[in-house]
């Protein structure tokens, strides 16, 4: 968690020097984001969305690959069958069906696959949200969805886009088993995104947990959250940190000590450090690579265009 936060500052960081086009911060939903990479076995599938880089590196995604998409190189840099990993995911809640549908085809082979899907509160207002709930409801499927509910929609409260008690009752009216946790409390997330994701390859069905977080810093590098929440809601915020709260946990168990905190930011500082220098260096890009992987048989359109952008860039 240490290193991811330093890796996403780190991003920002970038993002405002121009190195990323932009850059959606999670800072303090370290607890869901690494508690989702840690809960999966390898052989499952995370479907994530454009705030969840820090989950991406701790699915062990490399870092510069995982910034692909916002650097805006490539719609996806890392390699998502290798990875078991789905492309991050921009379009709010499109993914939690493709999350359903490689769960039941998973299981229509004879695989244990479990697939996790991470939304955000935002998308599950979204009518795609709720196709995939019914979809993996009727079929069972072995998917667990993760709601990181961080208060906001960009600038639309929780309490202007939904008034439901909480995100969780949205599984119950889909037949789905739904839990509430602390998402800032590292061990409650992951005891309980766990036990989700066993029961789902026991055969047990789907899954939604929502995970009550907050997210601090603002929607993404272009944002001023200031124009919509108060400086003091935040503030208040950094009292139930998820890494203060882990760190004060361990400590108190003798778990932890002065060196081991010393250790982990040193790490953390040399993992942005590489980030940081790697990123320095202009990508060699090959526009024609934006036509392979689209179809398995490109049609004559396609190789009309592709044709058109080789006469266009030998003109340059």
């Amino acid at each position: 968690m240490v290193v991811g936060r330093r890796f996403d500052e780190q991003a920002t960081a970038l993002a405002r020097q121009g190195r990323l086009a932009v850059h959606p911060s999670s800072l303090g939903q370290e607890a869901c984001q690494v508690g989702a990479a840690l809960a999966l076995r390898a052989t499952d599938w995370l479907f994530p969305t454009y705030r969840d880089c820090v989950a991406l590196v701790s699915r062990g995604i490399d870092p510069v690959e995982a910034l692909t998409l916002l650097r805006g190189d490539a719609h996806c840099g890392y390699d998502p069958v290798r990875h078991r990993t789905a492309p991050q995911c921009t379009p709010l809640a499109t993914h939690a069906a493709h999350a359903t549908g490689l769960a039941h085809g998973e299981r229509l082979k004879g695989a244990d696959t479990v697939a996790l899907a991470l939304v955000g509160d935002g998308a599950t207002s979204e009518g795609d949200f709720h196709e995939a709930l019914n979809l993996a409801g009727v079929l069972k499927a072995p998917v667990v969805f993760l709601v990181q509910n961080n208060g906001y929609a960009i600038s639309v409260p929780l309490s202007e886009q939904c008034a439901a008690p909480s995100l969780a009752y949205k599984g119950v009216g889909y037949g789905i088993r739904s839990q509430q946790v602390d998402g800032n409390d590292a061990a409650a997330v992951l005891a309980v995104l766990s036990g989700a994701v066993e029961d789902a390859r026991a055969g047990g069905g789907p899954w939604l947990v929502e995970a009550h977080t907050y997210r601090m810093g603002p929607h993404t590098s272009a944002d001023d959250p200031s124009r919509y929440r108060a400086a003091a809601e935040a503030d208040g915020w950094q009292e139930r940190d998820p890494i203060a709260r882990l760190e004060s946990a361990l400590r108190a168990r003798g778990l932890l000590t002065d060196e081991d905190v010393k250790t982990a930011a040193a790490e953390a500082e040399a993992y942005a450090t590489d980030v940081r220098e790697r990123l320095r260096a202009d990508p060699e890009l090959n526009p024609g690579a934006l036509f392979d992987h689209v179809l398995s048989s490109p049609t004559p359109h396609m190789a009309d265009q592709r044709a058109l952008l080789r006469a266009e860039l030998e003109e340059c």
